[in-house]
């Protein structure tokens, strides 16, 4: 396991305002990736890989909160193409990952369950927004945006978006390995 680098993840999934339409179940819809390298502490250039559901569709609500739309993703790749990408240009199979919050590992493993996909991590995940509360002492886990503005530091792009998420998360975790 290498430890130059820590790659963050953030994912948008497709959602509805209440339960899901039947037959359908959310997805990974973008992967937002932004390494951080840990001897420099500098972050590295955020990316957005899109995904193409194919167990449901992006709906109104999920387009007003992420902005993606159906034409955005429809575009995008498939799932085990994403993280074909994950594991070849990111070596994320030989690298510590991190996600803000377990919801993105959550996702990562159902879905290469159901679709018979590689998992294209290795065996070691930070959970930064644990993290986050432990290192300040907090007595709950808090939000992304509300952890950005209580480290000072301000929101980075659109919220709701993987690769403005994770380059805000990997922020946030350089501030973390600073400390």
């Amino acid at each position: 396991m290498k430890l130059d680098q820590v790659l963050v993840v953030d994912v948008e999934s497709t959602c509805w305002e209440g339960t899901p339409p039947p037959r359908e179940a959310s997805e990974i819809i973008e992967i937002g990736i932004c390494p951080v390298e840990v001897g420099s502490g500098v972050r590295g250039e955020r990316r957005s890989v899109l995904v193409r559901p194919v167990r449901s569709a992006v709906s109104p609500f999920c387009t007003e909160l992420t902005t993606l739309t159906p034409a955005m993703v429809a575009e995008g790749v498939s799932f085990a193409e994403a993280c074909a990408v994950l594991r070849k240009e990111y070596r994320s199979d030989d690298r510590v990952w991190a996600s803000y919050g377990d919801y993105d590992r959550k996702m990562f493993e159902r879905q290469c369950a159901a679709f018979g996909v590689k998992y294209p991590f290795g065996p070691r995940h930070l959970n930064v927004k644990t993290l986050f509360a432990l290192t300040h002492r907090l007595p709950r886990e808090i939000g992304m945006a509300d952890a950005v503005r209580m480290a000072g530091q301000r929101l980075d792009g659109t919220h709701h978006r993987g690769h403005d998420d994770a380059y805000n998360i990997a922020g946030l975790l350089l501030g973390l390995l600073n400390r």
